[in-house]
This record gives structure tokens, C-alpha cells and sequence, in this order.
């Protein structure tokens, strides 16, 4: 069997890994164990997995792989901020970047090469829409990123505590792997991260949204980053077609849905001077999401090459959430980070040399705390 025709087990989901050993005549549990090799110790080669019989170990290596995307690059800020430059198969490249604070670490990966959403001020959707990340491509990022840290094996500490699929491309245009990765990422026997500390961001893609709850209780997200349909429209042209009103009807139905009754979303707004930081925009806001269960998360704008837009002012972006808070909202304000490697909201743009060609790419300017603080503890 070719090596492309192997099956990469990294990115199964646990329903599809026990699909695939029970295709082999083996146990269910087999799947636990080889997922909890992969996830939890970062053993990427059979030979290596000592509770496999030996002839499992051969079957395996001859029909299987686990095969993570290619990292080419770490760069680290000198606030600890750390960013992985990463091609994917067919030679497409994404970055993902990870967060450190007091009592968490966030990581913020990619779910598609590229956006087709093109909103205005996200410079991913400058670039166009190139492919989705396959599910090995996405937990890949995670799995990298905990191999950086030395953050698995059995006694390792767990550096990363909180995952955001807000990185490049709208997760809900990549439905079946995003699921897929997901409910790995809070498997007991792969990641163990709590439903909390998983958050998927979405745009507003409201009939995959209505879709979601039937396959995942992850966190929700919202990129709102307007209080009018008018404005959004201009903002984020998928509102003409699933406008404010829709949307935020779709949130409480996934939020209604969930086992935990006391969910809420967080609702991304990307301040920008002079577009939608006015006062008025704030109450506007504060009227329109009474009804939904939620927390905001303001992200100042951080210019990039593609666009005219400038960072909101301080006194804005204080006012602003001086609004909200008076509101009765819980409101914060998304501290710039690593913009000294570019790995700042809406910075992330690399660049590629391989002596035959080079890649630019950008990322959403999206990226939020979303989290309540938690120990690094392994299933928590």
C-alpha cells in the first residue's frame, strides 16, 4: 500500500477510530488505546505503542500512518507569544498562534486555507478561498503545538488549556472535519479539554449553525462586529443573506439546545476608527443582544497592508465598553499580542521561501478570550 493511501489516523474522530479497528476484526478499545498513543503522548510511529501486540503494530504500519501537516517555522514573541508556520498538503501554508496568560493558554487554528467570506476587515479574505483543512490538518495544529511545549506525555503539564478554531476561514463552510476535530479536541481519550475550552467562531452561516447541536456541544462564538444590518452588510457580507436578526435566533436555538443550561455566546466586535465605535453603536449593541445569553469581546483593529481602516482611538474603545458594562454586559477588551512576530489580531501574515516560490498569507482578525480561567491539569 502506497503512503497515500494509507489512512492518517490523526485526525479520526473517536467514532471513526473505532470504526476503523473494528474494520480490522479488533476491539473497541483498541481505538481508545491507539488515541490516547497519539493525543496524549505524541507517538507518531506503531512500533513505539508497547500495549499493541506486535502483529497489530505490523498490520497497522502497513495499512495506517499518523501524519501531521509540516511545521516550517517557530517564531516567539517577547510576551511569550509563540507562532507556528505550517504547510499543508499541496503546498498551501497556515499559521497558528498561541496565547499565553496567568492561568491559561489559548491556541488559535485554522480551518480552511483562505476565506471566501471576504469580510471587509479581514485581510484572510484578501486572499481568496483555497481549500478546507482536512480534520488531520486542523488537530495537527493542536498536536504540534502541545509537541513544542513537551506538553504530552504522562506526566507532562498541560500548557495548552483553551482552543479557538478563529484562526484562518469560517469553520462552519468546513462542517464535517471541524465537527470531527472538535469533539477529538474534547475527547477523554485524546485532548480531554472541557466543552468550554473549545470554541468554534463563526460568521453567521445560520443553516450550519441550526446543524451544529446534533453533533457537538462545543462553545459558540459570534463575529458580530456590528450593531445595524446596514453596517453588518458593509462589514460582513454574509449578513445579506443570514442578517442580524436570523442569526442571533440561530444562537439561541444552539444555546438552548445544550445539556448545560447556563451557556452563553461570546460576541466578537472588531472596533474600527470611526466606522462602528460611535456611542450610538454601543447602545445599539446593548439593546440588540438583551435577549441572548452572551459576553462581548472587543478586539481593537490592527491595521494591515490591504486595508484603510484604522485602530479605534482608546477613548473609544473605553467608552464603548463603559457603555455595555453600565448596560449590565459582561465586556472585555482583547489585549494586542505578539505584534512584534506579527501574531497580533489580523497580523498573522507569513511568508514562505522553498528557492521555487513564495506564499503570503493572512489571518482573521477575529481572535477573542473566551474563557474563564483553569488549572493545566490533563481531562479537566
Amino acid at each position: 500500500m502506497s503512503q497515500v493511501d494509507k489512512v492518517n489516523l490523526l485526525g479520526l474522530s473517536p467514532a471513526k477510530l473505532e470504526a476503523f479497528f473494528a474494520g480490522l476484526g479488533e476491539k473497541r478499545f483498541r481505538a481508545q488505546q491507539v488515541s490516547q498513543w497519539i493525543h496524549q503522548h505524541g507517538v507518531d510511529q506503531f512500533e513505539h505503542m508497547s500495549n499493541l501486540s506486535k502483529p497489530l503494530r505490523t498490520k497497522l504500519a502497513e495499512v495506517a500512518e499518523i501524519r501531521p501537516p509540516e511545521l516550517l517555522e517557530q517564531m516567539e514573541s517577547v510576551d511569550g507569544t509563540r507562532k507556528w508556520l505550517i504547510r499543508v498538503s499541496g503546498g498551501s501554508c497556515i499559521e497558528t498562534v498561541f496565547i499565553p496568560e496567568k492561568n491559561r493558554g489559548t491556541l488559535c487554528v485554522s480551518s480552511q486555507v483562505g476565506c471566501s467570506l471576504d469580510c471587509s476587515f479581514c485581510a484572510t479574505g484578501k486572499q481568496g478561498f483555497q481549500r478546507d483543512l482536512t480534520a488531520a490538518e486542523i488537530v495537527g495544529q493542536l498536536w504540534l503545538a502541545a509537541k513544542s511545549f513537551g506538553s504530552l506525555g504522562p506526566q507532562a503539564q498541560r500548557v495548552i488549556s483553551n482552543v479557538v478554531l478563529m484562526g484562518m476561514g469560517e469553520p462552519l463552510l468546513n462542517f464535517d472535519n471541524v465537527v470531527d476535530s472538535v469533539n477529538l479536541m474534547m475527547d477523554d481519550h485524546a485532548y480531554g479539554l472541557s466543552k468550554r475550552r473549545v470554541t468554534l467562531s463563526t460568521s453567521g452561516v445560520v443553516p450550519m449553525l441550526d446543524q451544529l447541536g446534533k453533533y457537538t456541544d462545543v462553545s459558540l462564538a459570534v463575529s458580530l462586529h456590528a450593531p445595524n444590518d446596514a453596517l453588518r452588510n458593509e462589514l460582513v457580507p454574509i449578513n445579506r443573506k443570514y442578517p442580524i436578526a436570523m442569526l442571533l435566533a440561530s444562537v439561541k436555538r444552539y444555546l438552548d439546545g445544550l445539556p448545560d443550561k447556563h451557556r452563553s455566546a461570546t460576541i466578537e466586535y472588531t472596533l474600527i476608527d470611526g466606522v462602528n465605535d460611535k456611542p450610538e453603536h454601543a447602545h445599539q449593541l446593548a439593546v440588540l443582544l438583551r435577549d441572548v445569553p452572551s459576553k462581548i469581546n472587543l478586539i481593537p483593529f490592527n491595521p494591515f497592508s490591504l486595508s484603510d481602516y484604522r485602530r479605534v482611538s482608546n477613548n473609544s474603545l473605553y467608552r464603548f465598553r463603559d457603555i455595555l458594562v453600565e448596560a449590565g454586559y459582561t465586556a472585555t477588551i482583547r489585549s494586542t499580542r505578539g505584534d512584534d512576530i506579527d501574531a497580533a489580531c489580523g497580523q498573522l501574515a507569513g511568508l514562505v521561501n522553498d528557492r521555487t516560490r513564495r506564499s503570503e498569507r493572512y489571518s482573521r482578525d477575529v481572535l477573542a478570550d473566551v474563557s474563564e480561567p483553569v488549572r493545566f491539569i490533563q481531562g479537566e
